[in-house]
């Protein structure tokens, strides 16, 4: 999803979902690597039946890393997708399925983003190359030591990692290998299912799971209590979760850690920026420089549990004395409804809607009214009610103003404390022109200085001192100063012509501009490095909305039809993404036609506008999305052919493929932030222009530009195995389609059909990366899958499933009893913690010793006598008829007697008491009443304890105290010293 801190504010908003991954390591004995056996339990306490991969949230990361160094060549690229891979498994355990989806051809909506992602990509690329360069240069001329400069066929262009090139093609047939080796070699790949859906299966990854997830809920053999988890880092993840309606939903993804330190471009090491580079020799790693410089700790998984975030949803959303029976679905389907409204991945996102400020919780309270004046719920099972979204954005729009007054508020309120911060910092820094020597020296805060002797000369000192380090800076910088002097009397000189009437000249900043002086930063109001774009709508002002769509669609101010227009196209997205997350992609072709959204002001009269799409559009294939998505930089990926109609001055579709273009901050501080001005790309012209290239394309290529099906793999013991064999073995047509037994495949249903590139048992899968082992009698299977398919008018119901069971709560139920409560415990890892606490033999003997002690006074009271072995005679206890502590009944945190012989008196509520032994004692403990409560007197061990075997050199002392905090007297007879000491009693 667009929403860059949407995780970030979720989960300190939520902070129960996260639970960091345990997580086990191989081991090396005697040299021998002893990789982790996943067919063991899980060690996070917790069975996952299905395990999902967003595949390219994979592919990205390990062929471009930010926090270490490249790849060398595409061989390294996938081993590292193999290792992250094997890790991923290794720790959620799959025991059903495993699902790899990498990213096919996305919706036009979605392809317009992807778009502009690769034009900046490319244009950063350009800029980056130019600038090390530079440097390169200047480092070159100042005889700095500089690298080798990397051949340009070697750079990796990441655009590649887009559906129909050559990269793609390699990659499936290498993950066809990498599974046909774990499920022949690794025990925890025997008997599960794995479907592997590449490049050429039209549809994002993480929707090819959602579609299967769906479709797989409809079928009846369907458990409703199955254990998903899916692998990604996309925020989108967290709400197409929550869409299914699962019970047992988890997301694992890397943990976030900000400000990770970055290889330099130049000389590739780590501890700088490339223009900070000063060309130092690499650091010698070892006595050969065999070894790698560590580069901090290794990226650690969590857990996202989405099933407590449905807990903390349930206490969000709930609401009280509704017309109608609260349904928890129909109210988080709701919910990720009104999360569209601060961004996603087809629509920008509302300027008066910002996640950073609240926005999610303010459409939360406006949605709760809505509800109770409408008496219904916005959506239903991926469709809208758009009657009653009106209502939210009328509420919405009434409060734009204070909301953009509200935001430059703040933004100054930032920038004067970022102002007030570097002025202190810069105090701080600064050191004084002169330090008084001598007795008037400053001395360390908390040192007491000492006392003047002969002040007067010691002033004479001071200031002959003073005068000396004066006149020697003056006469270091005469000459310095007596220039600046001069060029400061001329700029006065000058001011003054400038200001005079006669000249014509303006005054304040009007005169620096004259005259040519820079204005001084103060005046600025920070740092040079703080100066931002002139923004030209100032939302804060009056006239905002007029100027905002004169700036942004270049429209007369005044037309009020075009801003219903806006608001029109982005109504008819919401729908269309509502349906895309619960019922499928509507439309292939639809797309909102602009770079920027409408004010929740101009939602008017949304409520009759049609919700339906065209009907059988279908999606372009792969080489065509290329032609959609890839900027003339990148088109080595494409057919040579093809890549002429990016450059060419005579192409007809020249103009979708611009050099330089304008991105727009439009608010933001980073350029990556902005608004890429790129010119849509029309589908019409575009496949006419190709229509003269087809027949142009290798026989390669034409199969990167099919559209394909998925792949089911099963190893040989899996009970679906030699079904599989029987239908190559029966020499079946290549396009006949078989229906699978769901008992075989765990609930699992669709259709098969035979693969051309299956290799047969016992045969040799051959080993598409160097250095990487061919599997020799292969014992697994290929298959092509397709998901069970269902009438065009079928809607999926976006429900609980007959059966579903809810996994143990974990938040604190505020409106349930007491006694439930009580026995509330709070869940820390995956599961409920099944250890309790525990007593050794000799709390044990303690425990069994005071039980003993309390059957004198009756169950459930406290001991009524004194603590054991008096030798010395009480004055003035407690009364009878008052409960007295029992001796070791708080232990925890408090000091143990052991062998301390000791005399301690005190007074407590009017009552005191004294004590002394003579001998080993084990938790003795002393409680006083206040206010009709007890609570434990802790003891203070003496800094310097007694000798535990000699009784001779026992520590007795006594303590007056008093309930609160205060202070009390430790005497020390011993020593014959007291000390007050400082307290806070409860």
């Amino acid at each position: 999803m667009g929403v860059p801190a949407f995780f970030r504010w979720l989960s300190r908003k939520y902070p129960s979902i996260i639970v960091h991954c345990v997580e086990e390591k191989a081991k090396s004995v005697d040299g021998v690597n002893i990789p982790v056996d996943s067919s063991q339990s899980n060690p996070n306490d917790v069975e996952f039946d299905n395990l999902y991969l967003d595949m390219n949230g994979i592919i990205h990361p390990c062929c471009h890393p930010e926090d270490k160094p490249a790849p060398k060549n595409e061989d390294e690229m996938m081993v590292a997708i193999f290792e992250y891979i094997d890790r991923i498994f290794s720790i959620v355990r799959p025991r059903r399925l495993l699902y790899m989806a990498i990213d096919g051809v996305a919706p036009r909506a979605k392809m317009n983003q992807q778009r502009s992602r690769r034009f900046r990509a490319s244009k950063e690329s350009v800029e980056k190359t130019s600038e090390v360069s530079r440097i390169r240069e200047e480092l070159d001329k100042r005889g700095a030591h500089l690298p080798p400069e990397k051949p340009k066929e070697e750079h990796f262009d990441s655009n590649c990692i887009t559906p129909g090139t050559p990269f793609m093609a390699r990659l499936a047939k290498c993950l066809d290998y990498y599974i046909h080796n774990r499920l022949n070699n690794d025990p925890g790949w025997k008997n599960i299912e794995v479907i592997l859906s590449d490049a050429n299966v039209p549809g994002e990854g993480e929707h090819k799971i959602m579609d299967y997830i769906r479709r797989q809920r409809a079928n009846p053999d369907h458990d409703p209590n199955t254990h998903h988890c899916l692998c990604g880092a996309d925020a989108d993840l967290i709400m197409l979760g929550l869409a299914t309606h699962e019970p047992n939903f988890t997301i694992i993804r890397e943990e976030f850690k900000p400000n990770q330190p970055r290889p330099c471009d130049i000389c590739g090491q780590i501890g700088h920026e490339m223009k900070d580079c000063a060309g130092l020799p690499k650091e010698k790693q070892g006595k050969y420089d065999e070894l790698e410089k560590p580069l901090g700790a290794e990226t650690q998984f969590i857990f996202l549990r989405l099933n407590i975030l449905r807990e903390y949803l349930e206490k969000e959303l709930t609401m009280r004395n509704l017309p109608f029976t609260f349904d928890l679905e129909r109210a988080i389907d709701d919910w990720v409804f009104m999360c569209f409204f601060v961004g996603n991945d087809f629509l920008p996102h509302l300027p008066s809607l910002e996640i950073r400020e609240g926005a999610i919780d303010r459409l939360v309270n406006l949605y709760k009214k809505t509800v109770y004046k409408t008496g219904g719920y916005l959506t239903k099972s991926g469709f809208v009610n758009l009657s009653r979204v009106q209502l939210i954005m009328t509420d919405l729009g009434e409060v734009e103003d204070e909301i953009f007054k509200s935001r430059q508020q703040r933004e100054l309120a930032f920038k004067q404390r970022n102002k007030e911060k570097k002025k202190r910092m810069k105090l701080m820094n600064d050191k004084p022109a002169w330090i008084p020597q001598g007795q008037f020296a400053p001395v360390p805060i908390g040192s007491r200085p000492s006392p003047v002797q002969n002040a007067r000369q010691e002033a004479y000192h001071m200031r002959t001192q003073g005068m000396h380090s004066s006149s020697h800076s003056s006469s270091s910088s005469g000459t310095k100063n007596s220039n600046l002097d001069a060029a400061h009397a001329l700029r006065s000189t000058l001011k003054k012509d400038s200001d005079s009437p006669q000249s014509g000249g303006r005054s304040d900043n009007h005169s620096r501009s004259s005259t040519g002086e820079k204005r001084k930063r103060e005046d600025e109001g920070g740092d040079s490095s703080d100066e931002e774009p002139p923004d030209e709508v100032r939302l804060w002002e009056e006239g905002w909305k007029e100027r905002y769509y004169e700036s942004k669609f270049d429209v007369d101010p005044h037309n009020i039809d075009f801003r219903i227009k806006v608001a029109a196209a982005y109504t008819e997205g919401l729908c269309w993404v509502l349906q895309y997350y619960y019922q499928g992609c509507a439309s292939w072709k639809w797309f909102f036609p602009y770079h920027y959204a409408p004010f929740a002001s101009d939602f008017i009269n949304i409520g009759d506008l049609p919700t339906s799409f065209e009907k059988g559009t279908k999606p372009f294939k792969p080489l065509e999305q290329l032609m959609g998505v890839f900027p003339a930089a990148s088109k080595q990926h494409l057919p040579e052919p093809w890549g002429r109609l990016m450059d060419d001055a005579e192409s007809p579709i020249i103009d979708f493929y611009p050099e330089d273009f304008k991105i727009d901050l439009n608010g933001k501080k980073y350029a990556w932030q902005g608004v890429a001005l790129l010119p849509f790309v029309e589908e019409k012209r575009l496949l006419e222009a190709l229509t003269e290239v087809y027949g142009l394309l290798t026989v390669e290529e034409c199969k990167r530009n099919v559209r394909g099906d998925d792949r089911l793999y099963v190893a040989k013991g899996h009970k679906g195995y030699d079904f599989f064999g029987g239908l190559y073995e029966g020499r079946n047509p290549k396009d006949k389609e078989f229906e699978i037994n769901p008992i075989l495949f765990n609930g699992m249903k669709g259709t098969v059909l035979l693969s051309d590139s299956a290799v047969g048992p016992g045969e040799t899968v051959r080993s598409v990366i160097a250095g990487q082992e061919e599997v020799r009698n292969n014992q697994a299977v290929c298959i092509r899958f397709r998901d069970p398919s269902y009438p065009d008018d079928f809607i999926f119901p976006a429900r609980r499933l007959k059966g579903a069971k809810d996994p143990p709560r974990v938040l604190k139920p505020g409106d349930l009893s007491q006694e439930d409560n009580r026995r509330w415990r709070p869940q820390i890892g995956m599961a409920p913690a099944r250890q309790r606490a525990s007593l050794d033999l000799s709390g044990k003997r303690m425990l069994s010793h005071n039980m003993d002690r309390s059957r004198h006074v009756g169950q459930g009271q406290y001991a009524t006598v004194p603590p054991p072995n008096p030798t010395l005679n009480y004055g003035q206890f407690v009364p009878s008829s008052v409960p007295r502590p029992l001796p070791g009944a708080f232990m925890q945190n408090q000091h143990s007697l052991l062998g301390l012989n000791s005399l301690q008196q005190g007074r407590m509520s009017g009552d005191s008491w004294a004590y002394n032994s003579s001998q080993r004692q084990e938790g003795n403990q002393w409680t006083a009443r206040d206010g009709g409560t007890w609570g434990p007197m802790p003891y203070r061990q003496s800094s310097n304890p007694p000798d535990w075997n000699n009784s001779g050199s026992a520590n007795s002392g006594y303590r007056s105290r008093q309930y609160g905090s205060g202070s009390y007297q430790d005497y020390d007879s011993r020593r014959g010293t007291s000390s007050q000491q400082r307290y806070s009693w409860r």
